[in-house]
């Protein structure tokens, strides 16, 4: 209950600051929806006509899932970044909850609303460029929630970082540009992407989006690969931002900006 109680609180949290600064809500869905364009038609101009198709459609599911791991997992050093510019970092420290209990409710109501953006994100772009996909949610989604723990799991690590050095805006750009590498490359490409975070849930689904596969004609050791990604990016995400709140308290950083 102390965790539904928790994963409610945040969640209207979430959803009233995006509600709030809806311009920026807005914002945020155009310039990805202008990013797709731009990829539209550069596929349109430059690209091999007889591979159009799929490669419009390798595009539409690329760009909305760079969108949405972005967001995610960079929320979390974002959100300590924000907290200690208000001064409430130490706040949360006193909640009996735990700040990665916080962290992480906070996390799952952000993707459950990114979630719905990005579903906006994707069919606008299916209806911009006339190639529909195959969403089948009863495959797709529970590919994407086993996906969700290891980008959780970076996020973590990346809000560690943030609690001990405070300011990492300009680590967070470089870091989109090597979400949008991770994501684009197919695993084909190169196999071993599929040790990295997220990448082997994205390519899965991008699979059954445009070959239009359901879950059971899916190789069983693709979702033992993802299983233990996650697991392993969870935990490991979770042991630096223990460590990093251990250096910090050490250091007295918290309550610093």
């Amino acid at each position: 209950m102390q965790w539904f109680n928790l994963f409610r609180a945040n969640f209207r949290k979430e959803y009233i600051e995006m509600k709030r600064y809806l311009p920026n809500t807005i914002a945020l869905l155009v310039t990805f929806y202008i990013i797709f364009i731009a990829a539209f038609f550069g596929i349109m101009f430059i690209g091999d006509p007889a591979s159009f198709e799929a490669n419009v459609q390798y595009s539409i599911v690329s760009v909305v899932f760079w969108s949405l791991t972005m967001m995610t997992m960079n929320f979390i050093g974002f959100a300590v970044v924000q907290e200690a510019m208000r001064g409430t970092l130490e706040q949360l420290y006193m909640s009996p909850m735990g700040v990665w209990k916080i962290m992480f409710t906070r996390i799952i109501g952000q993707f459950a609303l990114q979630t719905i953006i990005m579903i906006i994100l994707l069919f606008a772009a299916m209806v911009t460029s006339g190639q529909w996909l195959n969403l089948n949610p009863m495959t797709t989604i529970p590919i994407i929630l086993l996906t969700m723990f290891s980008m959780v799991g970076v996020s973590f690590m990346i809000a560690g970082l943030a609690i001990i050095v405070k300011q990492i805006q300009a680590f967070l750009q470089i870091f989109q540009f090597v979400l949008m590498g991770l994501v684009f490359v197919p695993i084909t490409v190169a196999p071993y992407l599929a040790f990295a975070p997220f990448v082997k849930g994205v390519n899965m689904v991008r699979v059954v989006m445009i070959e239009n596969l359901t879950l059971t004609q899916l190789p069983w050791s693709d979702f033992v690969i993802l299983l233990a990604n996650s697991i392993v990016y969870m935990a490991l995400g979770l042991f630096v931002f223990f460590r990093c709140e251990k250096i910090a308290m050490k250091k007295g950083l918290l309550g610093q900006y």
